[in-house]
């Protein structure tokens, strides 16, 4: 039985409803394949976060990591729901700065921002650079230099944790193309290159150590060896550092196999750690603490709804029910083998009948959705609805196969707002051009 999430019922013509409105209707209406997100959801997730992290602890911030879901609507909702943003590309910051987010609640993250992005940001007064390698802060040093402006910035660290979570999106050990090392000294050398930077403020430091992770106790012990390394710097350059950003990964539900712990847990036991570590190393609580949910924002807002375009029983093996979307809007399962849950929309009542596996509409054998779930027979035009959808799947969407990105709906009390319009298929071609010796 699939679990419900946020405002999902069962409505008078025993189809799926979200925020008030028919699913099978929103595909009439806004066509198929469509991703649907749920406002109250959205907002109640925000506030979760919020209560927690920003209420619950003194210098208290939340950036929602819009890596997750990034459009004018999702940014302008993190705004009214008083998150900062961050950001990973010129195109992300771009869209927070359109949607009116405050520049110095902005941070920017990313392994390999280019001149082009660094210059951007500094022309953006945004609010915290977060610096991933040597080559970066002499970057930085002297493009801040030239611009005279010194922004604030936060190294990122390798803690050295091993998350219990696929390995493509652990992001937390030292071999990662991500930060600096505690482990191998490098940590520390940038801190104090850092601190050396003429035109660099270095005002704490900063971790992700990796994404759908379920565990608090990975979370307590990044905090821990976290703190310590604060102290560590302390020790060794006689640098206090005011500022702790310990990233995110909050795991959410996708199948029955996962049991995420509410952000209150979290929050809670984080705070308990670094209350803990500080004391003992007679350090100051810094004066700014930050996370960065991203998923658990927005995943199990959004469901995907797909219409059946065939089913096909091989005996002996396996029954496929297509649909007419696939890996091009949720690339999930052919890169981390993601579970998730599903049922006919447009039939909630039916039992579980069948195990099937539900295949995309790719020339790719690996398109595929769902691996042998648990599902009712479904035939032809039956609406496939795929909760726990609005993280990493409209975010990563292709154009493979020259097929368009679906529409987005963001329902509330009954009403649904198209939020990202379907691609069109002169919008396929609106960037291909022909040399003049074809024409």
């Amino acid at each position: 039985m699939m679990k419900f999430h946020g405002t999902m019922t069962i409505n008078q013509h025993d189809h799926l409803s979200i925020g008030g409105c028919d699913a099978v209707e929103l595909i009439r209406e806004f066509g198929s394949p469509l991703y649907v997100m749920d406002e109250e959801l959205i907002r109640l997730n925000c506030r979760a976060f919020h209560k927690a992290f920003i209420e619950g602890f003194p210098g208290g911030e939340v950036a929602y990591a819009c890596k997750a879901f990034s459009c004018l609507a999702m940014m302008r909702i993190a705004c009214q729901e008083d998150l900062g943003v961050d950001v990973v590309s010129a195109g992300e910051l771009y869209t927070a700065l359109a949607a009116g987010v405050d520049p110095a609640r902005i941070d920017f993250n990313g392994n390999n921002k280019t001149p082009e992005e660094l210059r951007y940001a500094l022309q953006s007064g945004i609010g915290r650079i977060i610096v991933d390698n040597f080559t970066e802060i002499a970057r930085l040093d002297a493009m801040a230099g030239e611009m005279k402006l010194k922004p604030k910035a936060l190294l990122r660290i390798q803690p050295g944790i091993d998350a219990h979570t696929h390995k493509h999106i652990q992001t937390g050990k030292v071999d990662s193309k991500f930060g600096l090392a505690i482990g191998t000294g490098q940590a520390l050398e940038a801190v104090k290159m850092m601190g050396e930077a003429a035109n660099i403020e270095l005002r704490g430091i900063h971790c992700h150590i990796g994404s759908q992770i379920l565990g608090i106790d990975t979370f307590t012990r990044t905090a821990e060896i976290m703190a310590g390394f604060m102290a560590e710097v302390r020790g060794s350059l006689g640098l206090t550092l005011p500022e702790l950003n310990l990233g995110g990964g909050y795991g959410i539900y996708y199948t029955h196999e996962d049991s995420p712990s509410p952000p209150e847990a979290i929050a809670e036991a984080i705070g308990k750690v670094l209350a803990g570590a500080f004391k003992r190393n007679d350090f100051p609580f810094p004066e700014r603490f930050s996370v960065e949910p991203g998923r658990s924002i927005v995943g199990n807002a959004g469901t995907a709804l797909y219409t059946v375009g065939s089913v096909k029983h091989i005996p002996g093996f396996r029954t496929y029910v297509a649909v007419d979307g696939g890996m091009t809007d949720n690339p999930r399962l052919a890169l981390y083998q993601a579970k998730y849950e599903t049922c006919l929309a447009n039939k909630m009542s039916a039992p579980d009948e069948i195990v099937a596996s539900v295949a995309g509409k790719l020339c790719e054998s690996g398109d595929m959705l769902i691996r042998d779930v648990s599902m009712p027979r479904a035939e032809a035009g039956d609406v496939l609805a795929i909760p726990n959808s609005g993280a990493y799947q409209y975010a990563m969407a292709s154009n493979y196969n020259r097929i368009g990105k679906p529409a987005v709906v963001l329902v509330s009390g009954g009403d649904a707002s198209l939020i990202l319009r379907r691609e069109t298929l002169e919008d396929l071609i609106r960037y291909d051009l022909v040399p003049g010796h074809l024409k």
